[in-house]
């Protein structure tokens, strides 16, 4: 994997574009480490790899995986998060504690916590539903991301309208975190519930909207009608 992962990172270095990584700084003011590539060219890359891999096991993957993370470099996260996704069919629910280390080692900003959460901790969760209940431990982390990664890992169940309980108790347990961007996670995850709970959604939100942060209550309501959002926006 090291051979591999010289040849990734000479690939991400010759391709990188000033303009973009000057872009990408703004955007992150300046936070997030960056050769200069767009998503689509590093989603590129990571197909192409991982099928110079040929048929890789899980366990070679997750340890390529591990390499790229550790740079803390956003295209070698998403690069991570990509080949991650890739193995789904291997996955094993053991894997979960891996993927919460990951997050808890490495993730620095949200666009790396919200692609690793929605796809690969999401696909694990919905094969493994058992594991949902570990999701409430992460709310009282000191770590924001692994507040947020609780709530954005159900963001693809529930727009399916599953696993409607559990957002409602990650939801309440964050409910009034500090961290705008905590406070955006939820909000996300509740919106996107809405979609098949609305009446739900909302009665949560006029349950709450007392306490709850106005930054995810314009979140959790912005699919709504125009009639649900004045209420739930009426102090």
């Amino acid at each position: 994997m090291q051979f591999l992962l010289i040849d990734i990172r000479n690939d991400l270095k010759n391709r990188a574009d000033e303009k973009v990584k000057e872009k990408s700084q703004r955007f992150f003011k300046g936070e997030l480490k960056s050769y200069g590539l767009s998503n689509p060219d590093v989603h590129a890359l990571s197909k192409y790899y991982y099928k110079l891999m040929d048929s890789p096991s899980v366990e070679e993957v997750f340890q390529l995986c591990e390499l790229l993370w550790h740079s803390g470099y956003a295209e070698e996260a998403l690069m991570a998060c990509d080949l991650s996704y890739y193995v789904k069919k291997q996955y094993q629910a053991a894997h979960l504690k891996l993927f919460e280390s990951w997050i808890d080692k490495y993730v620095n900003n949200w666009a790396s916590c919200d692609a690793f959460c929605n796809h690969t901790v999401g696909t694990l969760l919905q094969k493994y539903p058992d594991l949902l209940s570990e999701l409430k431990s992460w709310t009282r982390s000191e770590n924001r991301w692994m507040r947020r990664a609780a709530a954005v890992s159900l963001i693809v169940p529930a727009r399916k309208g599953k696993f409607f309980g559990e957002i409602i108790e990650i939801a309440t347990l964050l409910l009034t975190d500090s961290d705008y961007l905590v406070q955006k996670g939820y909000g996300w995850m509740l919106k996107e519930a809405s979609k098949e709970h609305e009446e739900k959604v909302f009665d949560f939100v006029m349950a709450n909207k007392d306490v709850m942060p106005r930054t995810a209550l314009r979140y959790a309501i912005e699919k709504m009608p125009k009639t649900l959002k004045e209420q739930a926006m009426m102090k």
